[in-house]
């Protein structure tokens, strides 16, 4: 996890200045038949966008596209949900720290 959170940090610094987006969505692998799909951030600054794997999976029927989250009150869900605000958490602080330079 540390090595993502410097790859994450590292990929942010270089594009912050005015206005952030972020979005937690599902996407198909190549050759995807069946099964759970690669959930993935998209980093919007400035209208630049930039995707990110979260390296993580999720089964579509237990996502809601609208929140970026998982449903369900499984303990699954509760862990990738706290696994995700983790990561946003870290870009806003990425955005934070970078704009106090």
């Amino acid at each position: 996890m540390i090595t993502f959170s410097y790859l994450l940090i590292e990929k942010i610094v270089i594009m912050l200045e005015k206005g952030i987006g972020l979005l937690f969505f599902l996407k198909k692998p190549k050759n995807y038949k069946t099964g759970p799909k690669d959930v993935y951030l998209r980093i919007t600054v400035d209208g630049v966008p930039k995707e990110l794997s979260c390296r993580r999976k999720w089964e579509h029927s237990r996502w809601n596209p609208h929140s970026g989250r998982a449903t369900g009150l499984k303990e699954d869900a509760k862990e990738i949900n706290a696994y995700l605000d983790t990561l946003q958490t870290k870009a806003y602080e990425c955005k934070r720290i970078w704009n106090l330079w």
